[in-house]
């Protein structure tokens, strides 16, 4: 089999005017961002979260920027049921996602021996089990429209790790693995999956490291760009994954992280 496509220009290997794309936990911090890129791109979006007032906000503010109308969707990203009969719903009212963001996540903080099942049980949940689950509830009718951009998000800690975060570390180094995984079975059905892992950028998620003067020094030392990431600085991998551009690229794990990855 081989693919033809006479769109072969820069442009229009970047363009998504018009696509579908749905980002989960983009209510706030780089959810928000990553939907901002889509919408300025030209995306349809629709964005997700349970905080509904920040969703709103959200909402106005995707809004503005697109000049389009702007969806949102609440449900829990942990409760399997839940995601499938919301994603149904969306795929009956606006159709299939062209693009899927499974950004949706959580951190919790404590030495290893000290994590509480609780927090292992939510952290899992949210960064891994999410993924799958919203994943499968869209992939069957990606797989009947023969196509589907599927960009996990991880983190430079699916390949490092520090103290205090080894759950969450955990769970981002299966996102890349079980975007391989999804890669191997989907790729036939035209269907990319890929995985982008941010470096440090500032986010509400770390807002508290940002302000920790010792974290920022090392973080400013530690990365071979010399500072932290502006969030828009993700849009390009985002943009790339999302189009044309990447049509023969899946299973890839993507670093944005100003080189950290690169050095020991």
């Amino acid at each position: 089999m081989t693919h033809s496509n006479t769109e072969t220009s820069a442009p229009n290997l970047f363009d998504i005017t018009g696509q579908h794309a749905l980002i989960t936990g983009s209510s706030r911090g780089l959810g928000r961002q990553l939907a901002l890129a889509l919408a300025g791109a030209g995306a349809e979006v629709t964005l997700h979260g349970r905080d509904t007032a920040a969703l709103e906000e959200a909402r106005r503010e995707v809004e503005g920027i697109s000049g389009r109308p702007v969806h949102s969707v609440t449900f829990d990203v942990t409760d399997a049921d839940q995601v499938r009969s919301e994603l149904d719903r969306l795929v009956e009212e606006r159709g299939t996602p062209d693009i899927l963001v499974n950004n949706a996540g959580l951190q919790r903080r404590a030495s290893f021996q000290h994590f509480e099942t609780r927090d292992w049980d939510d952290v899992v949940g949210s960064n891994l089990s999410s993924v799958f689950y919203v994943s499968r509830a869209l992939v069957p009718s990606m797989i009947q429209r023969g196509s589907g951009k599927i960009i996990n998000i991880g983190s430079v800690q699916s390949m490092l790790a520090r103290e205090t975060i080894a759950p969450y570390s955990a769970t981002k180094g299966a996102v890349a693995q079980l975007s391989k995984g999804m890669a191997a079975d989907l790729a036939r059905h035209g269907i990319q999956v890929n995985t982008i892992s941010p470096g440090y950028f500032a986010t509400d998620m770390n807002r508290a490291l940002v302000a920790d003067e010792d974290f920022n020094q090392w973080v400013c030392k530690r990365t071979p760009a010399g500072r932290w990431g502006s969030l828009d600085e993700l849009s390009g991998a985002l943009l790339f994954f999302s189009s044309a551009a990447s049509s023969f690229v899946s299973g890839q794990n993507l670093f944005v992280d100003g080189g950290m990855t690169s050095v020991v």
